[in-house]
């Protein structure tokens, strides 16, 4: 019979002083205006979704398509390049900071989670480590970024891998969890 020591005790979780980045009130001010103003808005409402999150601290290049179903924890920890594509359903949970460079594809469904949990604290501490993913990098459908990786310029993650690990510029992963598989070389102009 397994030890019955505690191993999970939630009643002594707390959130880390300035662990948000922002007032509680703020936080929640946000969520009900991604919840009116940028949820239900039509598709090619790109320029009106770029103000609100610019409104709320993110920093958003021009000419980046973020679709409606697209959520973000804290805007004001995300950062997206110019002429990026966020797709529907991808979830930036953004307890760390996450940087996208310009020209990046981060395709619909995918998990950019930042943080996570100490699973060796009976308290279940509560960690954020930081997710960059360098320009012209294309993350395909339904991937799950771990919180701390770099995806390197021009990289490119499979549909639903799941990254753990730094992946190499111009390089190709795929799986569970993600591996090498190939390269990537220039671009045609055709």
């Amino acid at each position: 019979m397994p030890d019955k020591a505690r191993v999970q005790d939630l009643s002594s979780f707390t959130n880390p002083p300035g662990f948000r980045g922002r007032s509680a009130f703020f936080v929640q001010l946000w969520w009900i205006a991604e919840a009116l103003l940028v949820r239900p808005t039509p598709q090619i409402f790109f320029a009106w979704r770029r103000f609100i999150l610019r409104l709320f601290g993110a920093k958003v290049g021009p000419g980046v398509l973020i679709r409606p179903s697209v959520r973000i924890v804290y805007p004001w920890k995300v950062s997206i390049g110019a002429n990026s594509w966020i797709g529907d359903d991808v979830n930036l949970y953004s307890l760390g900071e996450i940087e996208i460079g310009h020209d990046v594809v981060v395709s619909q469904g995918t998990y950019v989670c930042t943080g996570s949990h100490d699973h060796n604290k009976a308290n279940f501490d509560i960690f954020a480590r930081p997710i960059v993913i360098e320009p012209e990098a294309w993350i395909a459908a339904e991937c799950f970024l771990a919180p701390g990786v770099r995806i390197g310029r021009g990289a490119v993650v499979q549909a639903r891998a799941v990254v753990m690990r730094d992946v190499a510029p111009l390089t190709i992963v795929g799986g569970h969890p993600a591996s090498v598989i190939g390269s990537r070389g220039p671009a045609s102009e055709e």
